[in-house]
């Protein structure tokens, strides 16, 4: 609802009291999902310009160059609200809708991802939502034709009230065929086409801009949208054949605050008005008011901006795709956006009042640190092996990517399962994508958190053998209005900000999702970070141990940076301490030695990668040999930075900046002379153990392998 200051804001602006009809359509825009009043202080901070950027924020979606002639659009949205009250229809529209915001730049939705946060899976509520969100994801994602190629999954105590489904999405085009959410044209006409308009989705942003209660599974049901993958199919085709075809001035899509947001938009960012006829909207329900359609969120809706003389051939496209479509309004010139019923005006209001409300300088507050702080006494190194290999957050999340067609489109190169996925672009380019975040290290230092986020993502894209390029971002935090909140929220944004500056990868699409609480419950600070990479087809390297005899090689430096990692939580139940620090020239120079040492390697004698990251060493030696079914023999001591770090520590340390590499026997000590960053050889690949000599450590890569892929399953089969 409008606050008591923002009415009187309005009041000011307009020289009166708005109507019903107009005070619905400024709560929209004044919500916090639409104008992103909280953040817009903050998103400042974030790099959106560079080499290859083609368009940073400000759209449905980021463009980056990666070829002479294509193009890339990238996009991420949240659909947690929604997710939270019906799992299946909030994933599946919120997959919908980041597959609107690619078609509107243009481009052809060539790859979705998702990066998942629920309760733990011993709670049968969190074992629903989880169910329901991947079923809701499968079956629009595989009906309309998009592959659904990785993601992350994540499972803590934190989001038991409060899922988060964030959906990622990235799509092809020619660098001529950039279409923009404008209306620069006076006289041009706005055809809507796609679905019809009904009383799904009322409020859908008013509620994603609150708190959770537990009354909000049956009072809140009706702001859920209603998705239909079909018509989204249909819509799709037909979108791309009319920008083929046509001349359009812009096009843009309707997701949160449905026509209201959609046309203000539209011609705010042209210093336009408009004027749309609410008897022209095709609706599906009887008798709907005109604040009904006017906020309505009914999805598989586009909204062209055309010149008339172009209408017969959009409309016979439409008629083609047996989907509807109709003139609903022209652009004007000026600053008012006027909606008429039966030739009468029923709303006037300033476009840029609705576009662009201002936002609001709120209170920041640094925590005071009232945890306390555990002694922690190591437990047996064979047991905590076992024990994260069957954590589900460890685990193997085969139990929801197999339910995803990966395939459709046969681009994809890597499946799911490695560092990134992988999909073919032409003969000699691929590109790279992942999702990734890790809300312990940003709930116990949001700097280094927020850092550590951009950190994981570019080196599980460098993995692949790929250049990371660009960044888009999912900020997911409880309620703005509380000053500490606000403050993890900036130190966050800092921190990636800082490496991703360093990196060269602008940041240029994102979404912030504040109010995930429900009654004081609120989750882990959760920044999602999504990357993207390029690079050539030969560089390609993927996790799994490959032939008996490679030596193992750990390049970057070991740390005692054991707290705040999945060691503690799994073994201990311990979030505490200050998580790995981030080392940002290190960094960099790790990971650029990688890409040389890649581009160099003409004859493939480097055979594996695989970053470092949760779990330390000791979980990427493990999904190393169950990717390959193969053993080793390591010695942890060779770590070592500091002699006196134990061997828990060094082996479950999670320090940033590191790799594990595989090399042909004949050849490392040539590769290992060659590296220019710390690195030292550990051990080798053999046999059908992961064996540690100096932890007289033996286990079988198959019970691992059972462990690992059985930590999902366990629970729901």
């Amino acid at each position: 609802m409008l606050t008591d200051s923002e009415m009187e804001y309005i009041v000011e602006k307009i020289g009166r009291v708005p109507n019903p009809l107009e005070e619905g359509m400024l709560d929209i825009m004044f919500s916090e999902h639409c104008s992103y009043k909280s953040s817009r202080p903050f998103l400042k901070m974030f790099p959106t310009a560079g080499e290859n950027i083609i368009m940073g924020p400000g759209d449905d979606a980021g463009i980056v160059s990666i070829t002479d002639e294509l193009a890339l659009a990238v996009g991420i949205e949240s659909h947690n609200h929604p997710s939270a009250i019906e799992p299946y229809g909030g994933a599946g529209t919120g997959i919908g809708g980041i597959l609107r915001d690619i078609i509107s730049m243009g481009a052809m939705p060539i790859a979705l991802l998702n990066s998942l946060h629920f309760g733990l899976l011993k709670d049968q509520k969190s074992r629903y939502l989880f169910e329901h969100v991947v079923k809701g994801i499968s079956d629009y994602g595989n009906r309309v034709g998009v592959p659904t190629v990785g993601g992350e999954l994540v499972f803590d105590d934190s989001y038991k009230t409060n899922p988060l489904v964030n959906v990622m999405c990235v799509g092809l085009l020619h660098k001529n065929d950039i279409v923009k959410g404008i209306a620069p044209d006076p006289g041009d006409v706005f055809l809507l086409m796609g679905s019809t308009t009904g009383r799904d989705g009322i409020h859908g942003v008013t509620f994603a801009s609150i708190e959770l209660t537990k009354d909000s599974e049956i009072d809140d049901r009706p702001a859920v949208q209603v998705g239909d993958p079909f018509t989204k199919k249909k819509v799709l085709e037909a979108s791309l054949e009319i920008l083929e075809k046509l001349n359009v001035s812009g096009v843009k899509d309707l997701g949160g605050g449905g026509l209201t947001c959609c046309i203000s938009e539209l011609v705010y960012k042209c210093n336009n008005g408009a004027e749309i006829d609410l008897n022209k909207i095709p609706l599906r329900e009887n008798e709907m008011t005109p604040y009904e359609i006017m906020l309505s969120e009914s999805q598989e809706r586009m909204v062209f901006v055309i010149n008339p003389e172009y209408i017969d051939e959009v409309v016979a496209i439409c008629n083609k795709y047996e989907i509807p479509s109709a003139v609903i309004g022209k652009v004007t010139e000026g600053d008012k956006m006027i909606v008429k019923d039966d030739n009468e005006i029923i709303a006037n209001l300033p476009s840029h009042l609705l576009a662009d409300p201002p936002y609001i300088n709120r209170e920041i507050r640094e925590p005071k640190d009232n945890i306390e702080y555990v002694e922690i006494k190591n437990i047996d190194t064979e047991e905590a092996i076992l024990k994260l290999s069957s954590d589900p957050n460890i685990g193997s999340k085969k139990w929801v990517y197999k339910q995803y067609d990966h395939e459709v489109q046969i681009r994809t190169v890597v499946k799911p399962g490695d560092d990134a996925a992988v999909l073919n672009i032409d003969d000699e380019t691929f590109i790279a994508l992942n999702c990734d975040t890790n809300s312990s290290y940003t709930k116990l230092s949001p700097y280094h958190g927020g850092a550590g986020c951009v950190s994981e993502a570019v080196r599980n894209i460098v993995s692949m053998g790929a250049k990371p390029c660009v960044l888009v971002d999912c900020l997911n935090f409880g309620n703005p209005e509380n000053p500490e909140v606000l403050w993890s929220f900036s130190k966050c944004i800092e921190g990636m900000s800082d490496i991703a500056n360093s990196f060269k990868t602008s940041i240029i699409s994102g979404n912030v999702s504040f109010y995930n609480e429900t009654e004081d419950i609120r989750i882990n600070p959760t920044s999602v970070v999504g990357a993207i990479g390029v690079g050539k087809i030969k560089n390609i390297r993927t996790l799994n141990f490959k032939n008996e005899g490679d030596k193992i090689i750990a390049i970057g430096t070991t740390y005692d940076e054991v707290n705040g990692s999945i060691y503690h939580k799994t073994c201990f139940g311990l979030e505490q301490g200050h998580p790995p620090k981030i080392r940002i020239e290190n960094e960099k120079e790790i990971n650029d030695e990688i890409l040389r040492l890649l581009d160099e390697d003409i004859n493939n004698n480097i055979t594996a990668v695989h970053d470092c990251s949760g779990g330390g060493v000791g979980v990427c030696l493990t999904e190393m040999a169950i990717a390959g079914g193969l053993g080793c023999v390591v010695e942890i001591a060779k770590l070592a930075h500091d002699k006196n770090i134990d061997l828990n520590n060094l082996l479950f340390s999670e320090s940033h900046g590191r790799y594990l590499i595989t090399v042909k026997g004949d050849c490392f000590e040539s590769i290992l002379e060659d590296i220019k960053v710390p690195c030292s050889c550990i051990g080798e690949v053999k046999g059908d153990k992961l064996k540690i000599v100096d932890g007289d450590i033996s286990i079988g890569v198959s019970k691992l392998d059972e462990n690992y892929n059985n930590a999902i399953g366990n629970y729901m089969e």
